[in-house]
Order: C-alpha cells, then structure tokens, then sequence
C-alpha cells in the first residue's frame, strides 16, 4: 500500500473507527510484529517457540492501533514497535521463568567473569569459566540460555523506567547539556573498546544485532549455526560487556 492511501486509511480509522479499516491497518502493519519477534527471539532462543513471541505481539499491535494518535505526527511503526514489544515481554514475564535463584546465578557468572579475566589479563574461556565455577560446560551454557530472559527484562525495565525517554522526539548533541554529551561519549568509547576485546564472533553478532538490527534468523543465516547457538553468544557477549561497564553498563540500552 502506498503511503498516502495509507494515511487515508488512518485518517479513515481515525475518524471512523470501523472494525473493518481496523482490520486493515492490522494486515499492513503484521510484518512489524514479525520483526519485533524475530529481533527478540535472540534473547530466547529454542525457550520460546517465535509463532509464540507473533501470537504476542499481536496484540500489542492491536492496542497500538486503537490507541495511536495520527494527528500528533508521531510515526506510527515507532509507537508501534514500543506497544509490540512491550506486550511480548509482558506475556513471558507472565511465565515466570526467572526465578530468584537464576537471577543470583547470572550476577555469580558477572563476578566470576571479571575476576576470571583481572587474573588471566583476557577473555576468559567458557572452559575457564566453567572450571571456576565448578560445574560442567553443558550447565554454563544451560545457565547462558535460561538468563537470556533477564537481559530482555532488564532491557524493558530500563526503558520504562528512563524518564528522559520521549517517542516523539529525539535527543541530539545541540540539545543535550555539554557534560551528558561529553560523558556519553566517553561511555561509547569504552563501550567500543570493551567490544574489540571480545572474540570476533560475539563481535560480529553485536554489530549485525545492533547495528545492521537484524533479526535472530537472519543472522542465524549469516554466521552458518543454528539460532539456539547465536541466542547463546548473545549473551555470552552482553554478560562480559556488563562486567567490564560496571556502573555504566545502562549505556548497553541507549546505543
């Protein structure tokens, strides 16, 4: 559909709100439920079937329709991928799959890690970090699959929790106080630095995730292995990001 049959479509709905021009909009905008998904399901791996993370999605899709205001010049697909993602992160929390226990779990693999890699003076191995920890490479990684989740939540959490967030506008350089910007940018140079260390595949998995903003299969298809063992170095690299950030590390939700 061209762009201004579809603000007729809107300006139709808007004034309307018909069921059938509603069911429309919904077709239109699916394949952004499916991308939300499929960006997601990196933090999930095999957990969650991605049919499950859609079935989700939808329905955020379907709140953000009946609540979008077209006149505010907000792009939709913005507020949108907001409404959907929040409502696929709702219905996993509703699984309760992060127990308290997996939680202190994930800060012991953190402390583990940086102490791991202050005596060795470089990236520890999952070997190294297993060993220390004293339980087996099928457990860490077992572990690595199951704190996916946190990550993702953590992620939500620090959104909504961001009072300086705005969907309808954007920060720049020229509106940002000078020593947040100066600040900021110290951080993403750190940042930078701490991700050259890593080993070039989580490397090149945070620069096609983040950056390129591919989605778990598609990058799945890049790297040649299976979704399950991207989802895994995923974390892998976030976990040893968190640890070399410290305080900072909330400066992983912002880039």
């Amino acid at each position: 559909m061209s762009e201004k049959s579809l603000e007729m479509l809107w300006e139709q709905y808007e004034a309307t709100k018909d069921v059938s021009i509603k069911d429309q909009l919904i077709m239109e905008y699916a394949p952004l439920v499916k991308y939300v998904a499929g960006r997601l399901n990196i933090y999930l791996g095999q957990s969650v079937e991605y049919e499950d993370l859609v079935s989700y999605g939808v329905f955020g899709l379907i709140d953000a329709i009946e609540k979008f205001d077209f006149k505010k010049g907000v792009k939709f697909e913005t507020y949108a991928s907001l409404r959907i993602r929040g409502s696929i992160i709702d219905n996993i929390r509703k699984l309760d799959w992060v127990p308290r226990s997996l939680r202190q779990k994930n800060k012991e693999i953190e402390k583990t890690i940086m102490e791991l890699e202050t005596e060795l003076g470089r990236t520890a191995t999952d070997e190294e970090l297993a060993q220390k920890m004293n339980i087996s490479i099928e457990e860490l990684h077992e572990i690595y699959k199951k704190t996916n989740l946190i990550s993702l939540i953590s992620l939500d959490e620090y959104i909504e929790q961001n009072n300086d967030y705005n969907i309808s506008s954007e920060k720049s350089p020229a509106t940002e106080q000078p020593e947040s910007y100066i600040e900021k940018q110290e951080l993403k140079r750190i940042l930078k630095e701490s991700i050259e260390k890593l080993p070039e595949r989580e490397q090149k998995i945070l620069f096609l995730y983040y950056f390129e903003e591919l989605t778990l299969k598609e990058i799945s298809s890049i790297m040649g292995v299976s979704e399950s063992r991207i989802s895994q170095l995923h974390t892998k690299a976030i976990t040893r990001l968190k640890t070399k950030l410290g305080k900072y590390k909330s400066i992983l939700y912002e880039l």
